[in-house]
């Protein structure tokens, strides 16, 4: 957004249908607070100069005016009040029609919910057979090999396939589900070093559907593990529920997330550091050690998500807007596990998937302009090989150095 823009003095009007912007503010993820779209530049006036404003006074206004905007927002500007009683009616009559557009909409999702449940029935077969080559406990038939080989010659024409004579059998691919989620841009920020010592026993990922008596739809996924020095769990759950109702953009809104509690085994909790403290005495003067532990990061505090606040709860504003962004983040994870990393785990696995993720991320940017340059500082200080920052995904700095691509035969090394 310019900074040179036009402040208007005197009183400010809600939008009316005379001078309503043509783009809507966005609804929210489930979230209450509405958002103000940003003014186009292609609307502002062109001005020569800074107007003689001292340096920060221009963005203190912009957010001035901003936050007029917000409390503008869904304000009656009294253009609906003065119309003829006749003219009101109508309008009621077509909240009346948009109420049943709604009923269909909210019975379409319904249904197109119970065909994800009809066709993840039919690949169950094909998710067992996966878990079964992947385990070792079954080999690949000649088919799927020649399949296998056949799409990697489609992907890329140079590529060697494997020798007739190579060895057959049964042959399990270590840590297959590690390099697969460390391979998706933002769950490997989440994984942290001391969390893959665990992930190496992660031996499947699987999706199902909460049950029809249920009150709210939803999604379940299980993260199978053998036994580990760890946790005495088996299976750790992330249950996501939906809003009965779909939202206003006409989609499923999530309300909630419920995770599974981790039974950790003696000083093996991952989502926590120990150090140790001395403490003194104040009557005798004798010291002692005390282990005190605090909360860090790790990829198992997915199974410990935020609780949306209710309507009535009083939270500062800051504090909400992290929260959001921490809900959004969760909310987001838990739909590429079910949508991405487990429908396509041979492709997280192999790091193909990254070429499509990383395409996905380009198309949330938009092309910048050579003004909007000029108001960046290169930074020269580091070296070129840094990775630039990602729009989507939980913020860097979380998984340390696991945070990168994985080369699947790095982890057959180690």
């Amino acid at each position: 957004m310019s900074s040179n823009l036009p402040i208007a003095h005197g009183d400010m009007t809600a939008p009316t249908p005379q001078n309503t912007p043509l783009n809507q503010a966005p609804i929210a993820l489930g979230l209450s607070r509405p958002t103000v779209p940003d003014i186009s530049e292609d609307n502002e006036q062109e001005e020569d100069g800074e107007g003689g404003l001292p340096p920060g006074a221009q963005t203190a206004m912009l957010g001035l005016v901003q936050n007029r905007l917000s409390d503008l927002v869904g304000k009656s500007s009294g253009y609906i009040e003065s119309l003829p009683a006749e003219v009101k009616k109508s309008i009621e009559a077509l909240k009346g029609v948009q109420v049943k557009q709604n009923e269909l909409q909210n019975q379409y999702k319904r249904e197109c919910l119970e065909l994800e449940k009809k066709y993840l029935e039919l690949q169950k077969p094909l998710y067992e057979r996966r878990n079964a080559i992947i385990s070792g406990s079954s080999a690949g038939t000649a088919e799927e090999v020649d399949a296998g080989i056949q799409a990697s010659l489609k992907d890329n024409p140079d590529y060697t396939p494997l020798a007739k004579d190579a060895p057959s059998g049964p042959a399990a691919i270590p840590e297959f589900w590690l390099t697969a989620l460390r391979n998706h841009i933002g769950i490997s920020d989440l994984i942290t070093e001391r969390d893959a010592g665990a992930l190496k026993h992660l031996i499947d990922i699987r999706l199902s559907y909460v049950s029809n008596d249920e009150p709210k739809p939803g999604f379940k996924i299980s993260f199978h593990f053998s036994s580990n020095e760890y946790f005495e769990n088996q299976v750790l759950d992330k249950t996501y529920l939906y809003q009965e109702e779909v939202g206003y953009a006409g989609d499923f809104v999530y309300d909630r997330a419920i995770g599974t509690e981790i039974k950790w085994r003696e000083d093996k909790d991952l989502t926590k550091e120990f150090e140790i403290k001395k403490q003194r005495n104040k009557n005798t003067n004798r010291t002692r050690l005390v282990r005190k532990a605090k909360p860090t990061d790790s990829f198992f505090n997915f199974f410990s998500p935020p609780t949306p606040p209710s309507e009535d709860e009083d939270i500062d504003e800051e504090d909400l807007e992290e929260l959001e962004e921490k809900l959004e983040m969760d909310y987001q994870i838990g739909e590429d596990l079910k949508e991405k990393v487990i429908t396509r785990a041979i492709d997280y696995f192999t790091g193909k998937a990254l070429e499509y993720d990383m395409l996905d991320d380009d198309d949330e940017f938009d092309e910048l302009d050579e003004d909007d340059d000029d108001q960046f500082d290169d930074d020269d200080s580091d070296s070129d090989n840094e990775v630039p920052a990602r729009r989507r995904g939980p913020p860097k700095g979380r998984g340390g150095s696991s945070a990168g691509t994985v080369n699947p035969e790095e982890c057959k090394n180690q």
